[in-house]
């Protein structure tokens, strides 16, 4: 990645998290998205803890996501950590796309997580 690319992302990142803050009953859903794989926590920034995270390296979740495209691979990632958070009691969450334009990956794994429950 470039620098140029890598200094737009982190503007768009600080802008968000000025505005997006997780609390204890509306957590902050944190996504970032590299060349070849998904990763996705959920963050109470006022405890400063990481309450549950998913990937697509997660022994549990490789399982299901072999053979599947990218695109798929998020959206499943995106239903298993909506099942993660409601087993914790978490039925809200705040979204935040990490500096990513909500598009393709990005978009398919909240879109996994609506459908399983999870409420952005």
């Amino acid at each position: 990645m470039s620098t140029k690319k890598e200094e737009a992302r982190d503007k768009r990142k600080h802008s968000i998290r000025k505005r997006v803050h997780g609390t204890t009953e509306r957590p902050r859903m944190s996504v970032f998205r590299s060349l070849k794989h998904i990763y996705v926590q959920v963050v109470d920034d006022v405890t400063h803890k990481t309450l549950c995270a998913v990937s697509d390296l997660d022994e549990k979740v490789q399982a299901e996501l072999k053979g599947l495209k990218k695109g798929e691979r998020a959206k499943k990632v995106g239903t298993e950590i909506a099942g993660r958070c409601l087993k914790q009691g978490i039925t809200q969450v705040v979204f935040d796309r990490n500096g990513f334009i909500y598009h393709g990956r990005v978009s398919a794994l909240a879109d996994g997580a609506r459908e399983a429950g999870l409420k952005f």
